[in-house]
C-alpha cells in the first residue's frame, strides 16, 4: 500500500469507519435490494473516503476543498439512504444510531478542515 497523506487523516480514518458500518448493516437487507438500496448506500458511503484521499492527493488547497465538498455530498446522500432504509423497514433507529453517529462525526470533521483549509 502507498505511503500518502490522507492516511495520516483522522477524518480519512473515520471515513472508512462509517464504509465498514455501512456493509455490516446493508448485509441484513433483503437480497432484492443488493442492485439498488444496498448498492447506492454502500457506493456512497466508499465515496466519502475516497474523495477525501483524492482531494488530498491534489495540487491546491482549492481543489482539496472541492473534493471535500463532494464528501459532504456524498455524506448526505448515504444519509437519505439510511433515512429510506428505516422507512422501509429495513433498518430499526436504533441499528442505524451507530451509523448515524459516524455521520454526524465525519460532517463535523469535513466542515472544520474545509474552514481550516479556506484561511
Amino acid at each position: 500500500m502507498l505511503n500518502k497523506p490522507h492516511k495520516k487523516l483522522d477524518l480519512w480514518k473515520k471515513a472508512v469507519d462509517l464504509v465498514q458500518q455501512i456493509y455490516a448493516l446493508t448485509k441484513t437487507f433483503p437480497k432484492n435490494e443488493d442492485y439498488s438500496l444496498t448498492n447506492q448506500m454502500r457506493r456512497a458511503a466508499i465515496s466519502v473516503p475516497s474523495n477525501i484521499a483524492e482531494g488530498a492527493a491534489r495540487q491546491t488547497k482549492k481543489e482539496f476543498i472541492q473534493f471535500l465538498h463532494m464528501s459532504q455530498g456524498s455524506l448526505s446522500e448515504l444519509d437519505t439512504h439510511l433515512e429510506i432504509a428505516i422507512r422501509l423497514g429495513y433498518l430499526s433507529d436504533d441499528q442505524s444510531k451507530e451509523s448515524s453517529e459516524i455521520m454526524q462525526n465525519v460532517d463535523r470533521m469535513l466542515s472544520g478542515l474545509i474552514k481550516s483549509l479556506k484561511k
